[in-house]
C-alpha cells in the first residue's frame, strides 16, 4: 500500500535519478552559507560549534524557575528558554479575579520588575541567550528583561535572544492575544524599531509554525502559514518607514520537528530557499543576512504521550535528530514526562543529555548538509515547497496572511487536519506506540512536578506590597504617557519602559493599551 507524507504527499518506496528529472544542484542547492540557503545558513554549520541547546523552564514563582536555571546551566545548557504563565501571556497580574487558578500553572509568573530581576538573579546575561515565549505582552517583556540587566550593570547591547512577538499565530492557533490585530502589528514595529536603536544583538521576531504545528498542522501547513505571516510582518515594518535591511536580520523562525524525520528534514530545507527568494525577489532585501531563515525548534510535545511515557524519549531523540539534520540553529527538547506535568530535573536533564548524545558522540556534527543530493529528500523538499507555495498563493487571493486570519481560513484548515490525525489514531491508520498498539497492562506510576496553589496567595501579597511602596503618583503620569503614545504614533516602549521602572505592573501597562486599541473578539462564525 503507498504510504503518504504527513502532508499528504506521496512517498515513494525506492526513489532514483529520474525523481529528479530536471533538478539544477546549483539553482536548488548552492553551497552551504549561500543563497539560496538550502544546505544551511553557515558555511560551516555545526562543524566549527554545535546549535544552541536551550531548554524551555519556567514554572511556580520567578524564585524557582531562577533555581531551575542555574541547574540547567550547570548541566551545559547554553541557552535560556522562558516559560511565562497564563495570566502574564494575557496581560493580566496575578491577583486579577480572571487569573485564579492560573498562576504559575504553565510558566513563571511575572509581574513586575521585581520578578524579572529575581528571574535571572544571579545569571551571566551578558553571557548566556535568552528566548521567550510571549506574544501580545512582548514589549512588556522584552523591556524588563532589559531592566533586568541593568540592574546587573550590564548595557542592552550586550543582550542575545530572542522574544516570540508573533502574535498573528495567536489568532490562528493558540488564542493568547490582547489587541486587535492591526494595533498588535503597530506594536510588532514598534519592537522591531526600538530593538535596532537599544538593544541591536536581540532577534526581535521569532515567526512560529511550532503552535500551529502543535494544533494539528501538517508540515506543509507549517511553512506556509508561517511565511505567510513572516510575509505580513515584513510588510508592516516597511510600511511604518522601515528599510527591510534595517530590521530583516533579526527576524528568526520557529518549528516544531516531528517523528517523521525525512518530511521534517525536507521541510526546513524547503523554508530556508522559500524565504530567501520571499525576501530577495519580494522585498527587494540585499543584505544576506536578510535573507537567512535562522530558526529554532522544538520537538513535538503533541506526540508525546501519557501512556508508556519512558517511550517519549525515543521519539524525543528521533526529533531532535531530524532537526540537526535539518539545520537548526538552536534546539529544546521536550521531557519525556511533559505528557503528564512540568517536567520534573531529572526529566529536563535527560533531555538536555539527548542533545549532548547527538552533538559530541555521533557524527552528524562532521559534516555539513549530509542530506543533500538524497534522490528522496531533494524530492520531497520539492514537493513540499511546491505544495506550501500553492496554499501561500490562496493566502494572497484572499488579501494576505491577516485577512485570512480574519476569515478563518487558516484556523479551519489545521482543525480539518487535526481531526483527520486524530481519526486516523482512532481507527488505526496511524500508528501510535503504546496507545493503539503494543500497550500494556499498567504504567509505572510516576510523582509527578506540581505547582503549589499558595504561590497565588504569594504573588497577591508581592504586589500588595510593590504598589504600596512605589511612587503611585509617578505610576500615574506613565500609563497616562502610555496612552497618549498608543493613540498617536511614537514608539510606545519608551513611555512602557519609564513605567515599568517606576514599578508599574505588567497588567498596568497591558490595561492602559487596552484603554486605547480595546481586547480583540473573534467573529464567533468561524
Amino acid at each position: 500500500m503507498p504510504r503518504e507524507s504527513e502532508s499528504g504527499l506521496p512517498i515513494s518506496p525506492v526513489y532514483g535519478p529520474e525523481d529528479l528529472a530536471g533538478f539544477d544542484p546549483a539553482a536548488a542547492l548552492g553551497r552551504p552559507g549561500e543563497y539560496p540557503y538550502t544546505r544551511g545558513v553557515y558555511p560551516s554549520m555545526y562543524t566549527g560549534r554545535p546549535w544552541t541547546m536551550r531548554q524551555y523552564a519556567g514554572f511556580g514563582t520567578a524564585k524557582e524557575s531562577n533555581e531551575r536555571y542555574h541547574q540547567l546551566v550547570t548541566a551545559g545548557t547554553g541557552g535560556l528558554s522562558v516559560a511565562f504563565d497564563l495570566p502574564t501571556q494575557m496581560g493580566f497580574d496575578s491577583d486579577d479575579p480572571i487569573a485564579s487558578g492560573e498562576v504559575g500553572k504553565v510558566g513563571v509568573a511575572i509581574d513586575s520588575i521585581d520578578d524579572m530581576k529575581t528571574l535571572f538573579g544571579g545569571l551571566p546575561l551578558d553571557r548566556i541567550s535568552t528566548s521567550m515565549t510571549i506574544n501580545a505582552p512582548a514589549a512588556v517583556l522584552t523591556v524588563l528583561y532589559q531592566l533586568a540587566a541593568e540592574e546587573q550593570g550590564i548595557s542592552a547591547d550586550k543582550l542575545r535572544g530572542t522574544v516570540q512577538n508573533d502574535v498573528l499565530k495567536e489568532y490562528i492557533a493558540r488564542g493568547t492575544y490582547i489587541y486587535p490585530p492591526k494595533h498588535s502589528l503597530r506594536l510588532t514595529t514598534d519592537i522591531f524599531r526600538y530593538c535596532r536603536a537599544e538593544m541591536p544583538r536581540w532577534n526581535t521576531i521569532s515567526i512560529s509554525g511550532y503552535h500551529m504545528a502543535e494544533a494539528g498542522a501538517t508540515p506543509v501547513q507549517e511553512i506556509a502559514f508561517t511565511l505567510a505571516n513572516g510575509i505580513e510582518y515584513v510588510q508592516a515594518a516597511i510600511d511604518s518607514g522601515q528599510d527591510v535591511d534595517d530590521f530583516g536580520p533579526r527576524l528568526a523562525f520557529f518549528f516544531v520537528s516531528r517523528t517523521t524525520l525525512l518530511e521534517e528534514v525536507a521541510k526546513f530545507r524547503a523554508a530556508r530557499r522559500m524565504w530567501a527568494s520571499i525576501m530577495r525577489d519580494r522585498f527587494g532585501a540585499k543584505d544576506p543576512k536578510s535573507l537567512m531563515l535562522r530558526f529554532h525548534t522544538q520537538t513535538a510535545g503533541v506526540q508525546l504521550t501519557a501512556q508508556q511515557p519512558e517511550v517519549n524519549m525515543i521519539r524525543v531523540t528521533v526529533q531532535a535528530l531530524a532537526a540537526v539534520l535539518g539545520g537548526t540553529q538552536s534546539l529544546h527538547t521536550n521531557s519525556f514526562d511533559e505528557a503528564l506535568a512540568l517536567p520534573s530535573e531529572k526529566a529536563a536533564r535527560l533531555a538536555l543529555r539527548t542533545q549532548q548524545v547527538i552533538a559530541y558522540e555521533s557524527d552528524v556534527t562532521a559534516t555539513v548538509d549530509p542530506f543533500a543530493g538524497s534522490y528522496m529528500v531533494e524530492s520531497m523538499t520539492d514537493a513540499v515547497e511546491a505544495a506550501a507555495r500553492e496554499l501561500m498563493g490562496r493566502i494572497e487571493d484572499m488579501g494576505g496572511a491577516v485577512e485570512a486570519i480574519e476569515r478563518g481560513f487558516q484556523k479551519g484548515e489545521i482543525e480539518h487536519s487535526a481531526y483527520d490525525v486524530a481519526l486516523s489514531a482512532e481507527d488505526g491508520r496511524r500508528t501510535v506506540i503504546g496507545v493503539n498498539k503494543f500497550q500494556i497492562d499498567q504504567d509505572e506510576h510516576y510523582d509527578p512536578l506540581r505547582v503549589d496553589p499558595q504561590i497565588e496567595k504569594e504573588q497577591a501579597g508581592r504586589l500588595e506590597a510593590l504598589r504600596a511602596e512605589r511612587d503611585g503618583a509617578a505610576v500615574t503620569r506613565h500609563m497616562d504617557a502610555i496612552r497618549d503614545a498608543a493613540q498617536g504614533s511614537d514608539n510606545v516602549l519608551y513611555p512602557l519602559r519609564d513605567a515599568l521602572r517606576a514599578r508599574a505592573t505588567v497588567g498596568e501597562v497591558c490595561n492602559a493599551l487596552r484603554d486605547v486599541w480595546g481586547a480583540y473578539q473573534p467573529d464567533e462564525r468561524f
